[in-house]
Formats: C-alpha cells, sequence, structure tokens
C-alpha cells in the first residue's frame, strides 16, 4: 500500500510539475462552465434546477481528456527507458498499475471538485434534486474510471504514448458511442447486449437519479477487467 502512494504522488506530482493538470483542468472547467451556464440549452434558458446539461457536457469533455493523461502512464515509462527499473524495485505490477490508475482519478476528482459550486449555486435559487444531481457526479466517477482503466491497458501495449492514446480513443468511443447506435439497429439478443455494452445508456440511467445494480457491475467490471489485463501485460514483458 505505501508503495501505491508513493507511485500515486509521484504521478500526480509530475502532473503538477509539467502544467498538464492545470492546463487540463482549466481547459475543462472553463468548457463546462461556458455551455452548462451561456450557451445552448443552458441552466437559463431550461428553466430547470438540474445539472443534466453540465452532465452532457463533462460526458464528452473527460472522454477527451483522459487519453491524454493515460497515453504516457507506461508509455512514457517505456519510451523514456523508467519502467526497467521500477520494475526492478520492490514494486509489485498491482501497485504499479493501481498507483497509475489512482492518480489519474485523483486529477479527475480535483477537476470536478470546483464544479460542485454549479450544484450549491441551483441550490441557492431553488429546490433541486439532490439525490440526482449526487448520482450524476458518482455516474462522471463511474464512466471515469472505465476510461482511465482503458487507457492504462492501452499504454501498456505500446510505448509510444499517441498510439496509446489514439487506442484508448477507439476502445472507448465503440463504449461511448457505437453500441448505443448498433443496439437501435439490432433486435433480440444482440440488441440487448449491444444495449447493455453501451456506457452512454448507463450513464445516463444513474445521471438522472436511477442505482441500478446492473450499472454498477458494468462500471466495475470494466476496469477490473482492463487493469487485469494491463497486469498480465507487464508480468510478461518480464519474462
Amino acid at each position: 500500500m505505501n508503495q501505491l502512494i508513493q507511485i500515486m504522488n509521484r504521478e500526480l506530482q509530475t502532473f503538477f510539475d509539467s502544467l498538464t493538470a492545470y492546463v487540463l483542468i482549466l481547459v475543462f472547467l472553463g468548457f463546462s462552465g461556458f455551455f452548462t451556464w451561456l450557451y445552448g440549452i443552458d441552466i437559463f434558458v431550461s428553466g430547470q434546477a438540474s445539472l443534466e446539461t453540465f452532465y452532457q457536457v463533462a460526458y464528452w469533455s473527460l472522454f477527451v481528456f483522459i487519453p491524454a493523461l493515460t497515453m504516457r502512464s507506461i508509455a512514457g515509462e517505456m519510451k523514456s527507458g523508467t519502467l526497467e527499473l521500477l520494475l526492478t524495485k520492490p514494486i509489485s505490477d498491482w501497485e504499479l498499475i493501481l498507483g497509475k490508475f489512482s492518480s489519474i482519478l485523483v486529477l479527475v476528482l480535483i477537476s470536478l471538485a470546483p464544479t460542485l459550486i454549479y450544484y450549491f449555486s441551483l441550490w441557492s435559487i431553488g429546490s433541486v434534486d439532490h439525490s440526482a444531481i449526487i448520482l450524476g457526479y458518482v455516474g462522471l466517477v463511474l464512466m471515469s474510471m472505465v476510461y482511465i482503466s482503458i487507457g492504462i491497458m492501452c499504454s501498456c501495449l505500446s510505448s509510444n504514448p499517441i498510439v496509446a492514446s489514439i487506442s484508448t480513443v477507439s476502445i472507448g468511443i465503440f463504449f461511448h458511442y457505437i453500441f448505443d447506435f448498433l443496439s437501435e439497429g439490432f433486435v433480440g439478443f444482440w440488441a440487448k447486449l449491444f444495449n447493455y455494452l453501451s456506457l452512454l445508456n448507463h450513464f445516463e440511467s444513474i445521471s438522472k437519479g436511477i442505482l441500478d445494480s446492473k450499472d454498477l457491475v458494468f462500471f466495475f467490471s470494466i476496469p477490473i477487467l482492463c487493469l487485469f489485463s494491463a497486469k498480465n501485460i507487464l508480468s510478461n514483458r518480464k519474462n
């Protein structure tokens, strides 16, 4: 556990030392704030005390930003030659993988934290559905966990961060959009399968205040599968 925390702190320090974290956080906050409050179907136009617009914007924003954060997680270590050095230290593969995963998840949480002012602003001007808003944030965190795990897995497959990023987006777009699109073109078993694989359907369910066990199974099974795959890829590199 101590090694995991050290890796997480090391990664966070790297993000903030390189200004990567500051840039992505500011862009995310500016983008989400603009479209939530000022442009399009914003809160004032809709006349509803809901953060549904913010969740829609954040849904796409995080999908774009997370691959940029994960692409160097392992690929960068391989490219610089520091991965072999890390693997020779008393650090297990799981500690390395989970340390990387945790650091990016913490960075996402730091990015989402300032947006809580949206929640308190709505609360101050009218009645809000607190459970729906809270679950909307839970949905964003769970969605982030899925894409972070996919990104780390892809980062283990190539020493080129750009290739890792493109691979993450390529796999992620199926969960993000394509499976939902395919579910509408099929019937029976395939329609149900694609519908279940659609992250959009699970996210929309949670962001509307509905917490279903099948959604939780989906959001936890994908990260477990991807992180387990990443661990096996790292283990094979030792052999």
